[in-house]
């Protein structure tokens, strides 16, 4: 009951700080900085941007309705006062990822505070020709000589109380949104669409960041829905409508050292709908460090024929591109799965392999009721002993295995190709696998 009435003074506060910047603003019309339909509005937009952020007093810059165009744009504060960009139009990207002069992301807001981006319009990608090429140099790289470099459509870095709201994320070549040591940034009622097929477009990324909220939101994806790199703390998905897509996760974490602690993540009365995995705990084993995973808990959650509904990979190592001669070095403790119902896609509807290194500490199954073809959904467990309460699927031993008919153990022709982690640079780089 506290969680959630934090969670709506958070979003409500936003509203209010959004609302009340709104009454108060100076509104710069992109036309007035020589930005029109059918036409490049980058440079309009910087030079909105540049008064917007130099006012002393909320300002708001629009682009309204019609089809615009954007090359790479990376706008930066501090800034003097608020400041909201209405986006009532399509904004659309190069299709060809060259344009875009090998940057990591299209559109990027760096070290801004008090940022609402609003309104009903679409940040376009235009991803398709991009995601061609990421399969070929996929293919390219097996034999060492390919190269995948797509960029995000939306990076936030160092950004404190932002909102997003409203807006559509469309067909971006990479992520749709990348968070990177952010504070206090809420997703309210934003869409993101791309095909099932497109490669490594998770819908909203985040790592080294604080107060995470995604609520009334609607992801459609090719990769993972919402997922959480090293350092992300106190997240909650509420009310989030998932799939296609591989789900909501945890990781993957542990491939490089010097990643951060992860805590405090709650995902709650949001439905999955035939992803490839459900909610997902991945770490690699063998891993460089040890860091710790605590506090996740998922509720009142649907599942409508999901594959691997619910899963906890400590043996994580897709296209078996690592050593599992040593175990998973990170700590997983207090993981509870609570009210889960559905279908799966799998006989196996519950698969919690831990670390034999640091067994799993504190996992509970409370009243998770799947079923596989008309009958109860099995779970398989290793290196743990989850309290289950409720009905649950009870656990059968396993000495080592991955999730059975996961997307990340399948062949390089059904599985996005997997994702290069780095850890974050000066400019903020996002750690995704």
């Amino acid at each position: 009951m506290m969680k959630k009435l934090s969670i709506a003074i958070i979003i409500s506060f936003l509203y209010f700080l959004a609302n009340f910047s709104a009454a108060h603003s100076a509104v710069l019309d992109i036309s007035k900085f020589g930005g029109s339909p059918n036409a490049d509005i980058t440079k309009a937009f910087t030079s909105a941007w540049n008064e917007a952020c130099a006012s002393i007093s909320a300002a708001k810059i629009v682009i309204p309705s019609g089809t615009y165009k954007m090359g790479l744009l990376e706008v930066k504060g501090p800034c003097k006062a608020p400041v909201e960009v209405q986006v009532d139009g399509t904004i659309q990207a190069p299709p060809n990822n060259a344009d875009l002069k090998g940057a990591e992301q299209w559109i990027r807001f760096d070290s801004i505070e008090s940022l609402t981006l609003s309104g009903k319009g679409v940040f376009d990608g235009q991803g398709a020709a991009a995601w061609k090429g990421a399969s070929i140099a996929w293919k390219d790289k097996s034999h060492g000589t390919g190269s995948d470099k797509r960029a995000i459509n939306i990076y936030f870095a160092a950004c404190t109380n932002t909102l997003v709201t409203g807006i559509t994320s469309k067909d971006s070549k990479y992520f749709h949104f990348n968070v990177l040591g952010c504070n206090n940034i809420t997703f309210d009622g934003v869409t993101i669409i791309a095909p099932d097929e497109s490669p490594n477009t998770d819908g909203i990324h985040m790592g080294r960041s604080n107060g995470v909220t995604i609520t009334n939101t609607n992801i459609g994806t090719g990769d993972d829905c919402v997922s959480l790199g090293d350092g992300s703390k106190k997240v909650t998905v509420q009310n989030v409508n998932c799939g296609p897509g591989h789900g909501i996760s945890v990781g993957s974490l542990g491939k490089y050292p010097n990643e951060e602690n992860v805590e405090g993540f709650l995902v709650k009365n949001c439905t999955l709908t035939k992803t490839e995995n459900g909610v997902r705990i991945k770490t690699w084993p063998d891993t460089p460090g040890k860091i710790t995973v605590t506090d996740m808990h998922f509720e009142d959650i649907t599942m409508n024929n999901v594959m691997n509904p619910v899963i906890v990979d400590q043996e994580y190592c897709p296209w078996n591109q690592c050593s599992k001669k040593n175990p998973s070095q990170i700590k997983l403790s207090k993981v509870t799965f609570k009210n889960i119902k559905g279908t799966s896609g799998t006989a196996e509807g519950v698969t919690i392999i831990c670390s034999s290194g640091v067994p799993c500490d504190g996992v509970e199954l409370n009243n998770v009721d799947l079923t596989f073809n008309g009958a109860p959904a099995t779970a398989k467990c290793s290196h743990v002993n989850p309290l289950v309460t409720g009905k649950a699927p009870v656990c059968g031993a396993s000495a080592s295995a991955s999730p059975s008919g996961s997307s990340d153990s399948a062949s390089p022709a059904q599985e996005s190709a997997p994702k290069e982690e780095k850890l974050p640079s000066k400019k903020g780089a996002s750690s995704k696998e």
